[in-house]
């Protein structure tokens, strides 16, 4: 994609008129000019993206000598691949995803859910938060405004509790490496798990355990609030789209990649080192207890969903049940130790012990309810 620095006069995204280029290029021009990088772009990732597993498969064990039976080959194999694959679709989809998303108003999205029966509420919470392709610590200062904006807590739970869990990057790349059913369940499952815990909060009236500065600007906050007097937002140029979301995807990309590494090295591990059936005579085999035990092990461990598709597909080829698997994969990305403490910033240790409380019995629930169904449904 063309880089921001390659715009004349693009610095910003949010300037309603951005100053004409130096070189008195016309917009029409630069439109034109933009769209012909694009398409070249596109064209040159497809041809890459067509070569991954061929080219990984010829450098692990053409150029670097590895026997094609190698528990290390594999592995390295596995890396190489689902690496790059991986990397490439994070590139391609999130600026897309934030090209779209570049004339969207938060504010208005803020008064629309609190502005609606409390049950839609927790949908539309959940449903925003599965297009946001965040981690669990990248939700924090959503959350943060959508409850200083007077949304319910139930409302900012369910966006809290699914943005980490589903997102369209990890649609895809859960569709392209466990097919469709296992897509859709595990996308019903993240919803549903923000809406139940949404619901959940505000039964017990979970937003009087929230910090004593945030209670204050909730109190102090305008019922409405607009992006300017007349509360419009302006239509953005293509100028200013793609110098949102090149800056959106470099921010997104430099939180993002390390840990894709992490958990496709991980995968590449089990895939490769791990015997057949190990977790499936170690980890509980469909063993009631290790879904709950499942959950415990992944809560404090931090991850994000493009991060473990890699772990959960390893998990699944190595024999665990699909509950097992769902919960534990689940509970990796939807808390961590980095978010609590963040949270803790924000909320009091009442309602931090019902937040992670509910999570351990939603996503063991999952669990065994999907253990029960697996044969069913892989």
């Amino acid at each position: 994609m063309p880089t921001s620095s390659e715009i004349p006069g693009s610095a910003c995204c949010c300037s309603p008129n951005p100053p004409s280029s130096s070189t008195g290029e016309t917009p029409k021009s630069w439109n034109r000019r933009y769209f012909l990088i694009i398409a070249a772009l596109a064209a040159m990732w497809w041809a890459v993206y067509s070569y991954i597993l061929d080219a990984s498969h010829w450098l692990v064990f053409g150029a670097l000598g590895f026997a094609t039976d190698s528990h290390a080959g594999a592995s390295l194999e596995f890396f190489i691949y689902d690496t790059i694959k991986i990397l490439m679709l994070l590139v391609a989809l999130i600026y897309g995803i934030a090209w779209i998303r570049a004339s969207l108003n938060v504010e208005r999205v803020r008064a629309y859910l609190a502005g609606k029966r409390r049950g839609l509420g927790y949908f539309l919470g959940a449903a925003f938060g599965s297009v946001t392709p965040f981690c669990s610590c990248s939700s924090i200062p959503l959350f943060l405004g959508f409850t200083t904006a007077r949304i319910p807590i139930g409302i900012t739970l369910s966006f809290l509790i699914t943005s980490p869990l589903v997102n369209e990057i990890a649609v895809v790349l859960l569709w392209g490496l466990l097919g469709w059913k296992f897509t859709v369940i595990y996308v019903l499952a993240g919803v549903s798990a923000g809406m139940i815990g949404g619901f959940f909060m505000d039964s017990i009236r979970a937003g009087r355990w929230l910090q004593p500065f945030i209670l204050e600007a909730v109190e102090s906050a305008p019922a409405h609030q607009h992006i300017d007097e007349h509360g419009h937002v302006q239509k953005l140029t293509i100028r200013q789209r793609h110098v949102f979301a090149y800056g959106e995807t470099a921010m997104i990309f430099k939180r993002v990649w390390k840990w894709v590494i992490i958990g496709v090295a991980i995968g590449a591990a089990l895939h490769g080192f791990v015997p057949d059936n190990w977790f499936a005579e170690n980890f509980g085999a469909g063993e009631w207890w290790s879904v709950p035990a499942s959950v415990l092990v992944a809560i404090p461990l931090y991850s994000n969903v493009t991060g473990i598709i890699p772990i959960m597909e390893s998990l699944l080829v190595k024999g665990l049940p699909i509950g097992t698997t769902m919960a534990f994969c689940m509970s990796a990305v939807a808390a961590s130790i980095p978010e609590v403490m963040m949270l803790r910033q924000i909320m009091t240790i009442k309602l931090q012990g019902a937040f992670i409380g509910y999570l351990w019995v939603i996503f063991t629930l999952v669990g065994w309810l999907f253990n029960i169904l697996g044969p069913s449904i892989v």
